[in-house]
């Protein structure tokens, strides 16, 4: 295993980024990537600083000769998603990325890699510490939090920042440049139940979703992968109608933005019934592997044994539970009817969890028309109310209106043809960019989106290809050098 990825060209761009895959930065344990860019800042010789929210905000004068540029702001943010592999043993805030070569990609032992948006930090790092490069007036702008709410994009100020375009580095396919993006909202849900004893005559079993791919839940949403929590309640609920199962607990999913690849639940069932039961669970378990054939081929369900549970769930919030999590709207609602093979409207049933007589769960709407992703979350809004559940929506913003006049696409565009013979692809993206929220922010901002590619983001399956890295690198700095003037 070839864990020296510091030596691999761009150098300068894979140096940062291995010192970031040292530095622990999940989403709300930023304090030492902070501070580390802040160093970075200081001993760059140029100006650096943190804001209220949490973002880290450089600037950096014009080489000679680029005074009469366009400001650019190089756009990217500091956290990253910490998912991994059931049996692997790492703490996200403690434990540094382990990351390696694997052929022609760049990937991590057991966990995510942290690509998103770890080398778009690393690119903007390498760029404000360069001593050669020509380009007009810098600025960059790293976000705080992005992952769990783009927190630090809905805390900048208005004013603070001076450039006249914004490049995000968040985007995840060499080649394509991303004009909109998706705006989303966060569905809170909670529904309270009695905790009961346990019934005379029921054994205790451990159910388990395990195997799914899961990923991005805007980008990989396309790809109509499974959703753990939609697995687990099928089966759950037929399991109560046939068997009389009573549910003690259940915990899927994790993180907001990643399809669920896991779900776990603790269930009785009557002793003379358990057979059958785990003859029904071998047989679901066949009949998922079929629906999910060539899309999430790794997906297991299995029923063992487990330890008595202090109480179970009363029968009513139970079946108001199951039927609430299985008439909820899920994956791919809608898809542009402008931008064939853009998805327009989606929804992720993130996560459903019970705990001291509540169960809580969360989905994150995303969507490039504002009305729709309003009636989906009344639509859900009622399947939970009727639930007798109480819905919190938090979080919303509004997507990103593309701009085919823009000036920093036509340069970008002339770019990318003189380095690669061909017009990059320009795109809208079905995912959360900070573009936005800054938009609404700055509106004079003129914006774009690229990066190299990344695969699986958002699960402990990301990689990122080590020649689109370069491919970026080369992009970004000829874009810089031929901003438009003011």
């Amino acid at each position: 295993m070839d864990k020296n990825i510091a030596a691999l060209a761009p150098h300068e761009v894979w140096k940062q980024f291995a010192a970031l895959c040292a530095i622990p930065r999940p989403s709300g344990h930023e304090t030492a990537v902070r501070d580390y860019l802040i160093a970075q800042g200081n001993s760059f010789g140029i100006e650096c600083f943190a804001d209220e929210a949490g973002n880290v905000i450089m600037r950096k004068p014009a080489t000679p000769g680029m005074k009469d540029r366009k400001g650019i702001i190089l756009q990217a943010h500091m956290d990253m998603v910490p998912q991994k592999n059931n049996d692997k043993t790492f703490d996200f805030t403690k434990d540094p990325i382990e990351a390696y070569i694997d052929g022609e990609w760049v990937t991590a032992n057991g966990t995510t890699l942290g690509a998103d948006n770890g080398m778009g930090l690393a690119a903007i790092l390498a760029v404000m510490g360069s001593k050669t490069l020509k380009h007009g007036p810098l600025e960059a702008l790293i976000t705080a939090s992005e992952e769990t709410g783009m927190d630090g994009a809905f805390g900048l100020k208005p004013g603070v920042l001076q450039g006249d375009i914004l490049l995000n580095l968040d985007s995840e396919a060499e080649g394509e440049l991303y004009v909109g993006c998706a705006g989303g909202l966060d569905l809170n849900v909670s529904l309270t139940y009695k905790e009961e004893a346990v019934p005379a005559g029921l054994k205790p079993v451990k159910i388990e979703v395990k195997g799914l791919l899961g990923g991005h839940s805007g980008i990989e949403i396309i790809l109509e992968r499974g959703n753990a929590n939609k697995i687990m309640a099928r089966l759950l609920l037929h399991a109560q109608k046939e068997f009389g199962l009573r549910l003690a607990s259940i915990d899927g999913g994790g993180l907001r933005n990643a399809i669920p690849r896991e779900a776990t639940a603790v269930a009785l069932i009557p002793q003379e019934k358990l057979q059958t039961f785990g003859e029904m669970v071998k047989t679901f378990d066949t009949l998922i592997r079929a629906e999910l054939k060539g899309v999430d081929d790794g997906v297991t369900v299995t029923a063992g044994d487990t330890s008595m549970p202090a109480s179970v769930m009363d029968t009513e919030s139970q079946n108001r539970l199951l039927n609430a999590v299985q008439g909820c709207p899920n994956g791919v609602i809608r898809m542009s009817p402008s931008m064939p093979g853009l998805v327009q409207t989606s929804t992720n049933l993130a996560r459903v969890v019970s705990e001291n007589g509540t169960v809580r769960m969360q989905a994150l709407l995303r969507s490039s028309v504002d009305s729709e992703k309003e009636y989906l979350a009344e639509t859900m809004t009622s399947v939970f109310t009727l639930a007798g559940a109480v819905v919190t929506p938090s979080g919303g913003y509004s997507g990103w209106n593309p701009n085919m006049d823009s000036p920093i696409l036509k340069t970008m565009t002339e770019s990318y043809e003189a380095l690669y013979g061909r017009k990059p692809a320009v795109m809208a993206i079905h995912a959360g960019l900070e573009c936005g929220i800054l938009g609404g922010k700055y509106p004079n901002l003129d914006m774009i989106s690229f990066g190299p590619t990344i695969r699986y983001p958002h699960s402990p399956d990301e990689k990122t290809e080590i020649a689109s890295v370069g491919k970026f690198w080369d992009y970004l700095l000829h874009t810089l050098s031929h901003v438009p003037q003011r």
